[in-house]
C-alpha cells in the first residue's frame, strides 16, 4: 500500500492459509487470475445483452439483479470450481447460495457509499437476505480495476468492531483510512458481508463491469423467511449448479442445547489458530 492507501500487493504469493486469514481479519480478499481472458470475454458477451436499470442515485450505474436462472456463462459463474474449492476450505460446510446480480459503473458513476452487506434484522435493500450471521460476497470483475475507473473501496477490520460506528445500518460518503483495490480483469475480490466497503467514482473513459455472487455456510441461515426457488426454474439448472440451489432458509441451530451435551467432539480444525498456516 502506498500513500494513497491503494492496495496493489501481489496476491498470487498468499498461501490458503493467508488467504483465509486475510478475509477474516482484514474482511477481504484478491483471488487475481481466477477467470482466463477467454472466460471474461465469454461472460462479457453474455452482459451485454442484460436489460439493466439505473439506480437511484445516478443514471451512470447500471444493474440487473437476480440473474441467477439467465442460463449460460453467467449461471455456470455460480459453480466456478477454483471459488468453490477456496469456499469449502473457508467454511467447511455445504456451501449455499444466495443471490445474484450484475452492475456496470459508466463513465461520470458517482461511487458507492461505504456500506455493510449484513444487516441481522433484515433491511429493505437487502432483505432478510442479509440478515445470516455468515456470508462471503465473491465480485468478479470484467474490467481491470483502476485508480480511476472505479476500485473497490474497503475499511479493513471494520467488520470487527464493536463500537457504534461499526452499526451495520450506517452508510459513509468516504473513510480516512479507507484502502483502494486495483486489480486486473478476471479477478475475485471476496468480502465478509460485515465490512464497510464501496467504490470509487469512475473517473475513467470506459465502464466497469462486475457480477457479484453470495454465498454462505449451510448452518447460517437468515433470521426470517426468503423466497424459496422456483422448482420449474430449479429443473432448467446446469447439474454443476444445481447443488448449490438448496432451501436459502436452511439452518443449523439448538435453541434449547444443554451445557453438557452428549458426544461433544474435542477437535475442531476449523477454529485452530493454525488454519491460517494452511500451505494449499
Amino acid at each position: 500500500m502506498d500513500e494513497e492507501r491503494i492496495d496493489a500487493r501481489d496476491w498470487s504469493a498468499l498461501s490458503l492459509g493467508e488467504r483465509i486469514r486475510h478475509l477474516e481479519v482484514e474482511g477481504y480478499l484478491v483471488l487475481p487470475d481466477i477467470l482466463t481472458s477467454d472466460h471474461v470475454a465469454r461472460l462479457k458477451a453474455e452482459t451485454s445483452r442484460l436489460e439493466t436499470v439505473a439506480v437511484d442515485y445516478s443514471i451512470h450505474q447500471r444493474v440487473r439483479p437476480h440473474i441467477q436462472f439467465h442460463g449460460g456463462a453467467i449461471t455456470d459463474l455460480i459453480a466456478h470450481p477454483p471459488t468453490l474449492a477456496f469456499l469449502r476450505a473457508l467454511f467447511g460446510d455445504a456451501i449455499v447460495f444466495m443471490t445474484y446480480g450484475y452492475a456496470r459503473s459508466e463513465p461520470g458513476h458517482p461511487g458507492i457509499s461505504l456500506h455493510t452487506d449484513g444487516q441481522p434484522y433484515g433491511s429493505k435493500i437487502f432483505g432478510f437476505e442479509g440478515s445470516v450471521p455468515v456470508l462471503v460476497r465473491v465480485l468478479y470483475y470484467l474490467d481491470d480495476l483502476t485508480p480511476e475507473v472505479s476500485p473497490f473501496l474497503v475499511v479493513p477490520h471494520s467488520h470487527l468492531s464493536l463500537h457504534a460506528d461499526a452499526n451495520p445500518y450506517k452508510r459513509y460518503k468516504s473513510h480516512p483510512e479507507q484502502v483502494k483495490v486495483v486489480a486486473k480483469a478476471g479477478a475475485a475480490v471476496l468480502i465478509h458481508h460485515r465490512v464497510f466497503h464501496g467504490n470509487s467514482p469512475n473517473m475513467g473513459s470506459r465502464p466497469r463491469e462486475m457480477l457479484a455472487i453470495a454465498y454462505r455456510p449451510a448452518w447460517a441461515g437468515p433470521v426470517n423467511e426468503v423466497l424459496v426457488w422456483d422448482q420449474a426454474e430449479l429443473a432448467r439448472l446446469p447439474d454443476s449448479v444445481r447443488p448449490l440451489f438448496v432451501d436459502r432458509n436452511k439452518r443449523d441451530w439448538d435453541f434449547h442445547g444443554g451445557n453438557k451435551p452428549p458426544n461433544m467432539a474435542c477437535d475442531a480444525p476449523g477454529i485452530n489458530p493454525s488454519r491460517w498456516e494452511l500451505r494449499s
